[in-house]
């Protein structure tokens, strides 16, 4: 989901870079609100973004205009939390260009809303019923599959959107090679997210676990 430097006009770069500090900066007041009940809620962010990060640099390739990557972004999701893993984003993918890629600082900000902007939909439209108590709707694995499908569709859909807009000519054929690669991604992480979240909830009692994880509000078939 990295776009390559010099696709995106340094123009819209900087509007990407406005919008991100945007959602950050929303993800922040939301997390603020958590903290006042939950203290722990911020070490949930640097799971995430450690997570992300270590998944980001477990397996990544280019592939035409962009690159595949393991994203991991539902497993994250499911136990750590919609704010957390929003916030963790933007962390992780600073850290990858501080630490391992300085060239993808210049398209943080473009990079950032390709992953935000995906899981903010994802969760307003189908997720945020698995943690809402009211409903307690149950966490299945097709209903798994199905968030990480709407969730990689928004990714590849957003990458897309920024080649639409680049000042470089991209055939169709290169994003539709790079949309068909994640077919992989969303065919092998819902099992590792299902494991995950099962995992986790086998020891939702540990309060470790309590603190630290978002399971505790899943109920999983």
């Amino acid at each position: 989901m990295h776009i390559e430097p010099g696709y995106v006009a340094p123009a819209k770069v900087v509007i990407a870079n406005v919008g991100a500090i945007g959602v950050l900066a929303w993800g922040c007041k939301e997390q603020i609100k958590e903290f006042l009940g939950q203290p722990w809620a911020p070490l949930k962010t640097l799971l995430a973004a450690g997570f992300f990060s270590l998944f980001m640099q477990s397996f990544h390739m280019s592939v035409g205009p962009s690159e595949l990557h393991f994203v991991g972004a539902m497993a994250m999701y499911l136990t750590l939390g919609f704010t957390p893993t929003l916030l963790g984003f933007g962390i992780g993918l600073l850290f990858q260009g501080l630490v391992f890629e300085p060239g993808d600082l210049y398209h943080l900000g473009v990079n950032s809303l390709s992953l935000m902007l995906p899981l903010i939909t994802v969760h307003y439209i189908a997720g945020r019923r698995f943690f809402d108590q009211s409903i307690s709707q149950r966490l299945s694995w097709a209903r798994i599959v199905k968030l990480d499908a709407m969730y990689y569709t928004g990714v590849t859909g957003m990458v897309g959107f920024w080649l639409m807009i680049g000042n470089v000519a991209t055939p169709f054929s290169a994003w539709a090679a790079f949309a068909g690669s994640y077919l992989a991604i969303v065919a092998f992480e819902p099992i590792f997210t299902y494991l995950v979240v099962k995992g986790l909830k086998s020891v939702e009692n540990h309060v470790l676990v309590g603190k630290l994880t978002a399971v505790r509000e899943l109920t999983v078939a």
